[in-house]
Order: structure tokens, then sequence, then C-alpha cells
């Protein structure tokens, strides 16, 4: 038996994965991510019940049934760094005795979806729009520390990136990953399909000039007009390139469902969009209990 070791496989106290403080058991195949703890919230007066709660710093599981379905609502607060956390430990609870710390035989598929904000580039993507991303591009470089094929992630889609974006070569190398087309086509009839482009930060990697100036200064204006099979990248975040890339790798389905409220064409910004939230949270599971 291959054991994990302690210091690569850390567990609480109470046996449950160190951060996310999750086992197998209290964790659903269909996951919901929001980056906002507070969000997690929301689902409380969407389950039909609850069987499952816990929370560690910004990370706040929530495990309910509706419909008479099983859900995880997890959050994982903001950027690639803790979604390797939180993805891989995911990963962990479906896939590994904890007990034991050896790699089940038989491997557990999870569907995650993240139901985020972001914002657009394009002026005819307003705010108050859902975008599904179809493709994530990652400006992270959070998946060339994983060994991977040129199968699991886009690298025809990559190469075509990084030629058009000519980045400066101190950045990390971008990467392309693909939704899953399974949990893609259950939200085709009430979202915009796009690609969306995974920023290190908020500032400068997403363009933006407070007091220091972007290295890049015409970044997001590269980035609008790349084009990948008929698609715009439409929005920018700070999570879905590391969801899609670790979920491909580990055998897993991802989508990101966006609610846009900024758009860095016109210059708007959605201020309250807490209705809108919950009714597109609504939407998605009514969608993944059918």
């Amino acid at each position: 038996m291959n054991q994990l070791k302690s210091s690569e496989l850390v567990l609480a106290p109470n046996g449950s994965l160190y951060h996310i403080n999750m086992t197998g058991n209290n964790l659903a195949d269909n996951i919901f991510l929001v980056g906002d703890p507070s969000r997690v919230n929301m689902f409380k007066d969407i389950f039909d019940s609850i069987e499952f709660e816990s929370t560690n710093r910004e990370l706040h599981a929530l495990t309910g049934t509706y419909h008479g379905q099983r859900f995880t609502a997890l959050s994982t607060g903001m950027g690639c760094d803790n979604i390797d956390i939180v993805v891989t430990e995911l990963d962990a609870a479906a896939n590994i005795d904890l007990e034991s710390r050896a790699i089940r035989d038989e491997h557990r598929t999870l569907n995650m979806i993240r139901i985020g904000t972001s914002g657009s580039l394009h002026s005819e993507i307003p705010v108050g729009s859902l975008v599904a991303s179809a493709y994530a591009v990652g400006l992270d470089g959070l998946l060339n520390y994983y060994e991977h094929d040129d199968n699991q992630l886009e690298e025809a889609m990559t190469q075509a990136f990084v030629k058009h974006m000519q980045l400066p070569d101190r950045m990390a190398r971008p990467y392309c990953a693909k939704a899953s087309q399974f949990l893609l086509d259950r939200m085709k009839d009430f979202t915009v399909r796009g690609i969306t482009a995974t920023a290190p930060g908020f500032y400068a990697p997403q363009g933006r000039h407070i007091r220091i100036a972007p290295s890049v200064k015409d970044l997001n204006e590269r980035l609008a007009s790349f084009c990948w099979e008929g698609l715009k990248i439409t929005n920018l975040e700070m999570e879905t390139s590391a969801i899609y890339g670790l979920s491909k790798i580990m055998g897993h389905n991802a989508l990101t469902v966006c609610l846009i409220i900024a758009n860095r064409a016109d210059g708007t910004f959605l201020n309250e969009y807490h209705n809108q939230m919950h009714d597109t949270i609504v939407n998605i599971m009514e969608r993944m209990a059918k």
C-alpha cells in the first residue's frame, strides 16, 4: 500500500482535510464553489435540508439536499493559490482513504461549478450578464507546477494565445483549459458563452492603474482581441483557470458561471447584485437537480 506521508496529506485532529475540514462522507458529488464565505449562507435558504456545516478561515462548507439531490456549497476565498488548496483537498476527500492515507482503487468523479463575479472586457456584455466559461486562460502560472500532458490542457490554444499576447518573458507562461461540455450544455439557455482570463491579482494583473503603473499598458486590449474557435475572451477574474486545469488533470468536471458586475470597456459597476446572485444560484441548482 502506497501510504501518503502526514507532511504531504495534511489532516486536522478530527481526521478531516486540514483546510476544508471535510471528509468524503461530508462531500456531495455536485459542488458549488463561491469566493465569498458569506455567500454560502444563501444556500441555507435554498437547500431543503442541511446535513453538514463547517468553517475554517475563509472556507465555509455546507452540504444539504435540494429536490431530493445532495449538493455541497464551499467558499474558496480569492485567487488561484486558494483554488490549489481547495480543489486538491476536494479530490483527496473523494479519492483517498483518509484513515489509511492510501489512494482508492475506484475513482470518484466530482462536478465542480464555480458561481462567481467577474468583469467584462466588452461593452456588448453589460453588467448583470451571466457568462459561462467554455475555456479558461491562466495568467497565474499554477498549472506549470503540475505534471500534465497536452491532451489534458489545450496546448494548441495556449500557443496561439502566447503568440497573440507577446507578454514579457519574465511573466509566467500562460496555459489554457476547457470546461466540462456536460456542465456547459446544462447552462446554455441563460448564459453568454465565452473565454475567461484568470489573473493572479486584482489590480495591475487585470490592467488597473492605481499608484503603480502596470508593466503591460494595454493588457486588457490584447486580451479582448484574442479569439479561439469563434469565442472571445469575454471576462477577467481570479480562479477559473486553476479550477479547470486541476479538475482536468484529476479527472473531474468543472464549469464557471460568472455574474458580470463590472464592465471594463465602458467603466460601469453593479453595486447591488445580491438578488441576482441568489436567482443565479437557484437557476444553476435547478439545472443540476434535473
